[in-house]
């Protein structure tokens, strides 16, 4: 028996179809094991030696594999064709060497579509374990351990509130909080276009004014309304001829197939998806056959498939459509190793795959590729300059028309700002020497707008152009910062929240170097040179230890009040912007109301987080938090009446609370109220009005007649059924599981719990308690959610999320309840004695 090895149960069962009967296909699901989050997994000062540890709900899945592979004759490693897939590769072989149940014969293939051709001929071609791919992995995987680990320590103690900082995150949370800082001290400037409407042989169009008084206009040059008002006079004064046609053809080639990163870009504008959800539906699609391997920096495509894709068009279309040679792309991938072919769909006759996202998305990546080896558009641009008689004042006017679609017949690819171009209409016929007729002229007065806030897909392409991080890790860096609540999404634009910042600027003051955007690009092309083995992966550890260590010693010994010190300084503009009126930003408003002298604010550093305080205290008890939990965006400003409810005709309010915004419809006791989701981007009315409506009724059970409940509860979406529950993935899923996939969910959700009455799952683990040597995790309890290790149960308090909560204060929550001893039972008091009957 031949025992073969993938990530997904999804993978393996499509696989298992292809081979023969002397195949047993099993998954990995996945990961099997990772350095445990404690301190010591990495260890520099024994040659950076890693402990390695198997997830605890893997090891059931790892004993299946186990138990088969000592009956095996050959064990064929079969994970995906990238870094990550070598490194689950390597985690089971090690796993089962030790185990002792390595089978003698131990082979690695790849394939980059899960189809039958790709799968049975990479059978026909096993290899050895990449150890170059392997060595980068572990140089990345203890990079971003000691980074954390050796940081995250720092931040607790001397940036309280703070929950952790990443190697990469860190980098891409600063790229957010410049550009706020960039609109923040944006000066807007007025300036004013001069737009004459025109009308020729009845069709109208526009020419704007480009020369005035014999000056050539940019676009500043009329900076007030006076200038603009004199110029439009002297348009409409003056006769206007047409003195140069000039046409010119223009053609525009086809944008190469999807990259991660490019796919990522454009489901991001074109369909509104998350980089995580993009990833998730293309895994999907990549397990059920339908594209190739969607974790890929390179754009060429296998000469068969170009030729498959080509017989596709010219199916569909007519021969001008097919250009005569094929197209070939060049990768611009720094790492070779990592740059496989674009992600195309592996069958060109297939239009559709999937359902719902994952039809949208195939259908994205069908026409991307398709449009890739299409014909180029020809299109004209057509200029028209009108002059007065005195030759001072020149209009001009633009067009642009299609004369053949080519590739623009299938899919045009989109763009994050819209630039004149993409406002260029058609222009009517006209010959030199006309003079249209003059219609009306307009000065227009305009501001210069600041840099637009990155959405998903600016920031992923401004990482790229960086040359930070890895597209396959961009999803995952992002999301991060979302659950960190570093970041928060409006009308998907990132905000960095205050704590974003002050972490940001914690990191550039004191960790400078490491948050550089050349030094995290270079220490990705160190970690290429590792791939391509031409650096010894120890080497490059070894490198990053010796500067950074002492760096971090050096900050752990400063005094609080001294980081405090410097991030007032440097936070001073945000912190304190200019008042009205020049007065001093920093002056206390209560000393000021109550008459007292010398009452000045400035940052300060508290138990649980930073916040802004007055010199006088404890005089004065003014304070104001600042990017503690609450803090952030809870200014009430987008605060109002969002409308009235389309069936009560009531106000629905939008209000900011204790534990963020919320809505509310109604007033006293019979008020309705729900939290605002922080996964919902595109948060208005409508969502409001949903919200109010909860619980939803999907429909009756099939089985039980009983109604199944959808609603939001305190650890998320959910559903309900007969005192059951199954979670749900996001707040859409509220209103959008139907009963097929709310009855599926259920089962799945019992099959977990294994029916009946079960232990609660931990909300997240989080290591050995370094005392008592248990599991640490945290909870949900009857009466809150709690920290354990396994022996001693300590409650988390009301301020501080589960989610949210680190290592280092479940340590202190659990030792401080250690502290007071066992909890005292109460005595319960005993039935009074019955009274013996009386003898008679």
């Amino acid at each position: 028996m031949q025992l073969v090895i993938v990530e997904s149960p999804a993978k393996a069962k499509t696989i298992e179809k292809y081979l023969g009967k002397d195949f047993k296909v099993l998954a990995s699901y996945g990961h099997v094991r990772d350095l445990p989050p404690k301190d010591g997994s990495v260890r520099p000062d024994e040659d950076f030696a890693m402990d390695w540890e198997l997830y605890r709900d893997k090891q059931s899945r790892f004993k299946e594999i186990a138990d088969a592979a000592k009956n095996a004759d050959r064990l064929v490693l079969a994970t995906d064709p990238d870094r990550e897939g070598e490194a689950i590769s390597w985690h089971v072989q090690e796993l089962l060497k030790k185990r002792k149940a390595l089978p003698t014969k131990v082979d690695r293939v790849t394939f980059n579509a899960i189809t039958k051709n790709a799968v049975t001929e990479a059978m026909k071609s096993p290899r050895d374990l990449d150890t170059d791919l392997i060595d980068a992995y572990l140089a990345r995987r203890a990079l971003d351990y000691l980074f954390g680990f050796t940081l995250s320590p720092v931040l607790w103690r001397k940036l309280p509130g703070a929950k952790s900082a990443g190697r990469v995150q860190s980098v891409a949370l600063r790229l957010i909080c410049e550009r706020e800082h960039e609109i923040e001290i944006f000066k807007p400037e007025e300036y004013w276009s001069v737009i004459a409407r025109l009308e020729q042989d009845g069709t109208e169009f526009e020419a704007r004014l480009v020369r005035f008084n014999g000056e050539k206009l940019d676009k500043m040059s009329l900076g007030n309304e006076g200038s603009a008002l004199a110029a439009k006079a002297a348009v409409e004064g003056a006769r206007f001829t047409i003195e140069d046609i000039e046409t010119k053809p223009l053609k525009r080639n086809p944008a190469p197939p999807f990259t991660t990163s490019t796919l990522q870009q454009e489901a991001a504008r074109k369909l509104g998806f998350s980089a995580s959800h993009t990833m998730r539906l293309a895994q999907s699609l990549y397990e059920a056959g339908a594209i190739t391997y969607m974790r890929t920096d390179g754009v060429q495509m296998d000469p068969g498939a170009i030729h498959s894709l080509r017989d596709a068009i010219a199916e569909r279309y007519d021969n001008a459509f097919l250009p005569e040679k094929p197209r070939f792309y060049s990768t611009k991938a720094k790492n070779a190793q990592e740059a496989h072919e674009a992600i195309r769909p592996t069958n060109f006759s297939r239009d559709h795959a999937g359902s719902g996202d994952e039809a949208k998305l195939y259908t994205l990546i069908f026409k991307r590729a398709m449009a890739s080896q299409m014909s180029a558009a020809q299109l004209e641009r057509t200029t028209v300059t009108l002059r007065d008689p005195t030759g001072q004042h020149e209009l001009r006017a633009t067009g642009q028309v299609v004369k053949f679609p080519g590739f623009l017949a299938v899919y045009e690819e989109g763009r994050d700002s819209k630039s004149d171009e993409d406002e260029e209409g058609l222009l009517p016929v006209m010959h030199k020497g006309d003079c249209p007729l003059k219609k009306a002229v307009d000065a227009n007065q305009h501001f210069t707008q600041p840099p637009p806030r990155y959405s998903e897909a600016s920031l992923v392409k401004r990482l790229e152009e960086l040359g930070i991080g890895r597209p396959s890790t961009y999803a995952s860096t992002i999301q991060t910062l979302r659950d960190r609540d570093y970041v928060r999404m409006e009308k998907n634009r990132f905000h960095a929240e205050e704590s974003g910042r002050l972490l940001t600027a914690f990191l550039e003051r004191f960790f400078p170097t490491y948050v550089a955007y050349d030094f995290t690009a270079g220490m990705e092309d160190e970690l290429d040179t590792v791939s391509d083995g031409r650096e010894a992966y120890k080497d490059l550890l070894s490198k990053f230890w010796r500067d950074f260590k002492p760096k971090a010693d050096e900050v752990m010994e400063k005094m609080p009040s001294e980081v405090t010190e410097v991030l007032d300084e440097y936070l001073s503009d945000f912190l304190f912007p200019p008042v009205e009126g020049g007065g001093d930003p920093r002056a206390c408003p209560l000393c000021r109301d109550e008459g007292r002298e010398g009452g000045r604010l400035a940052l300060r550093g508290g138990r649980y987080g930073a916040f802004v305080a007055c010199a006088n205290y404890p005089e004065c008890k003014y304070t104001r938090r600042f990017a503690q939990p609450g803090a952030d965006g809870g200014n009430g400003d987008d605060d109002g009446v969002m409308g009235t409810h389309p069936e009560t005709g009531e106000e629905i309010h939008r209000k900011t609370g204790r534990f963020g915004p919320y809505i509310q419809m109604g007033e006293g006791k019979e008020a309705k109220r729900a939290s605002i989701p922080k996964d919902l981007d595109d948060f208005d009315l409508e969502w409001a009005v949903k919200l109010l409506g909860l619980p939803r009724i999907v429909g009756e059970h099939p089985e039980t007649g009983n109604e199944i409940e959808a609603n939001i509860g305190r650890y998320g979406p959910y559903l309900r059924h007969d005192g059951k529950y199954a979670k749900l993935s996001s707040t859409r899923d509220v209103f959008d599981t139907g009963m097929n996939a709310a009855v599926a969910l259920l089962a799945e959700a019992a099959n977990r719990k294994g029916g009946g009455r079960t232990k609660a799952e931990p909300i997240k683990t989080l290591g050995a308690h370094p005392t008592s040597g248990g599991e640490i995790k945290v909870m949900p309890g009857r009466y809150g959610p709690y920290v354990t290790d396994g022996n001693v149960n300590a409650t988390i308090p009301k301020d501080i999320k589960p989610e949210d909560i680190e290592a280092a204060k479940a340590i202190e929550l659990i030792d401080a309840r250690a502290a007071k001893g066992p909890a005292k039972k109460k005595r319960r008091k005993s039935p009074a004695k019955k009274k013996a009957a009386a003898n008679k």
